[in-house]
């Protein structure tokens, strides 16, 4: 008798949901993670590292959202805890929709780095960092001896304008020459006057705070 009991418990048991609502934990948070700091991987060789990530993760979360959606046949049965994971892909799928990710991660970016960037920006300027790279004039190889403040090898951008120097930190250095980052710019100057941008207006351009701009080509 106490055998049929336990035997009846078991089966009478509910199935679990921690297990589905782990995996929608981890899946929304490396896509929202993916999502966030899609431009900072941008650069070489996380190029070609996106191109396999970006769909191997839309399939992952579309394949598992859809499997959430089999759990909501068990609410009526064991109770609303089973709609949980499914929750978890819609609430994923507005924030990828509305929420500012990549703003956010810019924002961040620019707070965290500021001060060191500040620092070499005074160097430039005042002759202690110059041009060490044969094969540009206008770049700056930081190497390890400085914080990483600069996408693509911690190398930055630099343009004598005469009257002051203006100052590229790059956030992503794509190929065929597309770039992004954050232009430091002499007092009294504009933006769209650094080198880079001669030939076509920059694509980005984001005022961060006083003589900071956001760009991007």
């Amino acid at each position: 008798m106490a055998e049929l009991t336990t035997a009846t418990t078991a089966a009478a048991a509910p199935p679990p949901v921690r297990p589905a609502l782990a995996t929608a934990l981890v899946v929304s948070a490396v896509t929202l993670g993916v999502a966030t700091f899609e431009m900072s991987m941008d650069d070489w060789p996380s190029g070609f590292v996106l191109l396999v990530l970006f769909p191997v993760m839309a399939l992952t979360f579309i394949g598992c959202g859809l499997w959430s959606m089999t759990l909501l046949l068990r609410i009526r049965r064991h109770g609303v805890r089973f709609a949980a994971p499914f929750l978890v892909y819609v609430l994923t799928l507005l924030l990828l929709e509305y929420a500012p990710l990549q703003t956010i991660a810019l924002q961040q970016n620019f707070t965290w780095h500021r001060a060191n960037r500040e620092r070499i920006v005074a160097l430039v300027e005042a002759g202690n960092l110059k041009p060490n790279v044969d094969y540009s004039r206008n770049l700056i190889a930081l190497g390890d001896s400085e914080a990483n403040v600069s996408a693509g090898g911690n190398d930055i951008v630099v343009d004598d304008a005469g009257h002051g120097t203006y100052v590229l930190f790059l956030t992503s250095r794509g190929l065929k020459h597309h770039f992004s980052g954050f232009l430091h710019v002499p007092e009294g100057a504009k933006p769209e006057d650094f080198f880079e941008f001669d030939d076509k207006p920059p694509s980005r351009l984001v005022r961060y705070d006083k003589d900071w701009y956001f760009v991007a080509n």
